[in-house]
């Protein structure tokens, strides 16, 4: 298992797009949250009429940048495909679950680098900017803050979202088997249910739309205010939605990886 995740990671980090696309998913994530945060207000939001998710709102850029994990974790599966390289990889180690899981180590692993990065530049970047928009704990808004545990709650459940997007990639990767149908597959997954619920006027089958999207149940992780009125699932168990989603695709990966030809 060692040296399959010694070559594992040799492939990954020698491939240029890695670095950059990590670079990416931090940068989108920070700089979102950034713009998010500092073009807020507190003459347009002020208690107890409007009470602003500070929290959640810092965080919102990752929404962006998860389609940068996605590309990564699909990169990490089907090139090989593409070069026949699998061949090769599979002649050096027989066992497929063992190169599955592997792949799924090295790609889940530097995710959980980069989601931290992210997760504490946004945090950091909206505490830096909120109180100078008026954000003060005269207001109500004390400073952003992991001491917090509706916060640290929001930091730690976005950095297991972003792992768990990598997992749903590698999934799909296997699957597919072709980088762009893998990658389209699940952005479209993570991207269209909100798209779709914006069409559909009915209040329940919105309910049921959100509720059900691996995108929009998994961020419910990041809400820190009025929990019971303003989302339709609860924080963990929409992370454990998405957590279904992640583990359906990669147990049918691993399925099919270990029937079909390379």
């Amino acid at each position: 298992m060692t040296r399959t995740l010694h070559a594992e990671w040799t492939k990954l980090r020698t491939v240029p797009s890695t670095g950059w696309l990590l670079l990416a998913a931090v940068t989108a994530t920070v700089l979102v949250g950034y713009a998010a945060t500092g073009t807020l207000d507190i003459q347009h939001c002020q208690a107890p009429w409007c009470y602003e998710d500070t929290t959640k709102l810092s965080l919102v850029g990752v929404r962006l940048g998860q389609a940068a994990i996605v590309i990564l974790a699909v990169l990490a599966v089907t090139p090989e495909y593409g070069t026949k390289m699998i061949k090769t990889t599979l002649a050096a180690t027989p066992d497929r679950l063992t190169v599955l899981a592997s792949k799924l180590i090295v790609v889940t692993g530097v995710t959980l680098v980069a989601a931290v990065v992210g997760v504490l530049g946004s945090l950091l970047a909206a505490r830096t900017v909120l109180p100078g928009n008026g954000f003060t704990s005269a207001n109500g808004y004390p400073p952003l803050s992991l001491g917090d545990d509706l916060t640290m709650r929001a930091a730690v459940g976005t950095v297991l979202y972003l792992a768990l997007i990598a997992v749903l990639g590698v999934g799909v990767g296997v699957l597919v088997r072709d980088t762009a149908g893998a990658v389209t597959t699940v952005l479209m997954l993570l991207y269209a249910s909100p798209v779709l619920a914006l069409l559909v006027s009915d209040p329940r089958w919105q309910h049921r739309i959100h509720r059900y999207s691996p995108m929009d149940a998994g961020l419910t992780i990041q809400t820190t205010r009025d929990i019971a009125t303003t989302t339709h699932i609860g924080a963990w168990a929409g992370l454990g939605m998405l957590a279904a989603y992640a583990a359906a695709a990669l147990v049918a990966a691993a399925l099919v990886f270990r029937v079909r030809d390379a």
